[in-house]
């Protein structure tokens, strides 16, 4: 997959030093993965969800270090890219609020 966006985990992870190593974890896991349907990004990432944004797209929400953090994604198979919406601490994402404006 060709993952889009990671600026927005460098400047994540420089407001969260922690969340630096699980991220660039998950940067990595992503980027050598092909991907065709949820099925296979749920065989390397078993605890990802598929969520419905209010715009009525679906996302992938990916738990990161340990349940700390939350990535947010836009998944195109077809095209074999990975977009980054937002990278939101576990606090942030549990208000709900980012489901409008992915």
């Amino acid at each position: 997959m060709r993952v889009i966006a990671k600026g927005m985990l460098v400047k994540f992870w420089e407001i969260h030093e922690q969340a630096r190593k699980p991220l660039e974890e998950w940067w990595a896991l992503a980027a050598k993965a092909r991907w065709t349907n949820f099925d296979d990004v749920r065989r390397i990432f078993a605890s990802s969800d598929q969520v419905k944004a209010k715009s009525g797209n679906t996302v992938y929400v990916f738990n990161i270090g340990g349940n700390k953090y939350r990535l947010i994604a836009a998944i195109h198979y077809k095209s074999q890219k990975v977009f980054i919406r937002e990278v939101l601490t576990h606090e942030e994402y549990s208000k709900g609020t980012w489901k409008e404006r992915s």
